[in-house]
């Protein structure tokens, strides 16, 4: 859906910055800005910084950045038209719902096309199900046990025999060859185009706002050289490593903690079970943007993986992914049932919540794995596990937990105490010589970084800061910088925009100023650079000094720059002119000094 300026200006001008991000994020005011802790990466002091006069926000510790519809968009993981929606609503604005021609339609996001398309694939899978020719694939659901109630919460359907069903389907809809290409849906080469699912149980996948924005499906029968089951490959709508299959139900539970499954099927049993707060990752090992995302809903996760070995090593790279975003996690022991589907088919759901009070410690079922993998009898072995108990054990953070695990460990595994703590004490030390010799390589980094952002690219963004924020200093070099004077980056856009502005409103306001640029990443440089500002704690003769050291790096750098080009390229005429220039530049300053900013 597209919407005009005015529209997009109207709906940011009725939602105060401060007051959106204040609704999910605690703001406190320090100076002209507002701070707290950032909602997109975990942090303990609060680097997360929103201003009231230029509408837009940057987290300092990230490097999160944009404007009131920018943080809609990253909060709530929608499209940027999604985001004017939400807060038009929020504003009790009415928005025009315009008729779509051939020419709009292609001004609409690929996000909004996916979705709409996975929407009517969902309905066309869900419908076939229930058809003669989803008979089969209907009767394999209830023969797993899946009552119909379950199958329509999930929205579970089937997609047919034919490998070009859902295409024609989406193609009498009015769709195009183009907008199908992009949903990952099919699989076009010159021999024509093809359903990527066919004769399979279709799973659709879900985000927080319930939209279907992939499938996965679980192949009917046998085939060879066939995956039994299949993902839709990523698209501008969807990532693997972000979302989570059952969330958009998980997230309404009022348990205190989150079951974490490995596949559709365990999350379906356990919310037919009564425990509508499971969730898989998308046949992916766990990632931390997964983790981060469940830290939004609860500060604890059981882990209910497969008892298998394999379910076992995902339990093990899980642990310290959901322990490093603050969770605090228990793994629950099915033995001797393989998952939670074979569990509560087999003893019942009652039973499957006594386990999941007597799941383990994440260091105790680590612990308990090592010692499944040494042979006590064997001294070498015994030692081996000792020394990785220790190291287990000196991983633990905190000094408390981490003493009172070497006095468990010790009378649980027959283990001289004294002695496993001064090997704990070693690894540690190890561990932590080896922590603060990679911060110092990654500061050394940052430094060098630093000072080349200090350089041109730091002094071009805090001079458009400057003439973002005051008209004065605007008016002053007007007539004398020119975009090419910014380099090669975003910062010439910027500044054309900024011009704009000053032109047809006689005032440049920073949101409006992002909303210009309509790829995501760029708003967030945007936001970046007209965050970007100098000491407020100068008097005004400091203050004009900055602004004119800025002006003249400014034009400086730009003139040394095309100086070398006009060298290389022997452009003598071109050359004294800029000789010029640069030596105009005193002069430059010298009216800088007096000028009223």
């Amino acid at each position: 859906m597209y919407y005009d300026e005015e529209t997009i200006e109207n709906v940011r001008a009725a939602n105060d910055i401060v007051d959106v991000v204040g609704t999910y994020v605690q703001l406190r005011r320090s100076g002209a800005n507002y701070f707290g802790l950032c909602p997109f990466h975990n942090e303990k002091s609060g680097s997360f910084s929103v201003n009231k006069n230029m509408q837009i926000y940057k987290c300092f510790g990230c490097g999160e950045s944009g404007n009131v519809f920018g943080f809609v968009q990253k909060y709530e993981n929608v499209s940027f038209p999604e985001s004017v929606r939400i807060l038009a609503e929020r504003a009790g604005i009415s928005l025009p719902e315009p008729d779509y021609t051939p020419e709009e339609r292609l001004r609409v996001s690929k996000k909004d096309i996916i979705a709409k398309i996975n929407k009517e694939a969902a309905t066309f899978y869900y419908r076939l199900l229930r058809s003669p020719e989803g008979e089969a694939a209907h009767k394999y659901l209830t023969d797993r046990g899946l009552s119909e109630e379950t199958i329509n919460k999930f929205g579970l359907g089937y997609a047919g025999h034919y490998t070009d069903g859902l295409y024609k389907y989406l193609r009498s809809q009015g769709h195009s060859v183009e907008e199908l290409q992009i949903t990952g849906l099919f699989n076009i080469s010159e021999k024509g185009v093809y359903d990527k699912f066919w004769n399979r149980v279709m799973f659709p996948i879900m985000d927080i706002r319930n939209r279907v924005i992939a499938f996965g499906g679980r192949i009917m029968g046998s085939a060879e050289n066939v995956a039994k089951y299949l993902n839709s490959p990523e698209t501008d709508l969807f990532s693997k490593s972000e979302n989570l299959y059952g969330l958009n139900l998980a997230k309404h539970s009022r348990e205190k903690f989150i079951i974490l499954a490995e596949g559709y099927m365990d999350v379906i049993a356990l919310h037919q079970g009564g425990f509508n707060n499971a969730v898989a990752s998308l046949g992916t090992s766990l990632t931390e943007r997964q983790a981060r995302k469940l830290t939004t809903y609860t500060d604890n996760i059981v882990i209910s993986y497969d008892s298998d070995g394999a379910g076992t090593k995902a339990a093990l790279r899980a642990i310290p992914i959901l322990k490093n975003v603050g969770l605090s996690v228990k793994i629950l022991n099915m033995s001797p049932y393989k998952d939670p589907d074979e569990f509560i088919k087999a003893i019942g759901a009652d039973e499957y919540r006594k386990r999941i009070e007597s799941a383990a410690q994440a260091f105790d079922f680590e612990a308990g794995v090592l010692e499944k993998s040494h042979d006590f009898e064997n001294v070498d072995e015994k030692t081996k596990f000792d020394h990785e108990i220790a190291e287990t054990i000196a991983k633990i953070d905190d000094p408390m937990a981490r003493y009172n695990h070497v006095e468990a460990a010790a009378r649980k595994y027959n283990i001289d105490a004294s002695a496993l703590r001064d090997e704990v004490n070693k690894i540690g030390s190890r561990m932590k010589a080896e922590e603060t010799n990679a911060k110092a390589k990654e500061a050394q980094k940052a430094s060098r970084e630093k000072k080349a952002e200090e350089g041109d690219t730091q002094r071009a963004r805090l001079l458009l800061n400057t003439i973002t924020q005051n008209k004065n200093a605007y008016e002053c070099v007007k007539d004398v910088l020119t975009e090419q004077d910014f380099g090669s980056g975003i910062e010439p856009a910027v500044y054309i925009q900024i011009r704009s502005e000053y032109d047809k409103m006689g005032l440049a306001v920073g949101a409006r100023i992002v909303e210009k640029f309509t790829d995501a990443e760029e708003q967030s440089k945007v936001a970046d650079i007209l965050m970007t500002s100098l000491e407020e704690d100068m008097n005004e003769s400091e203050r004009r000094k900055a602004f004119a050291d800025l002006v003249i790096g400014v034009k400086k750098s730009a003139i040394e720059r095309r100086i070398d080009e006009a060298k290389q390229a022997q452009r003598g005429e071109e050359l004294v002119k800029l000789f010029k220039e640069e030596k105009d530049l005193d002069a430059l300053r010298k009216k800088l000094m007096t000028a009223d900013i």
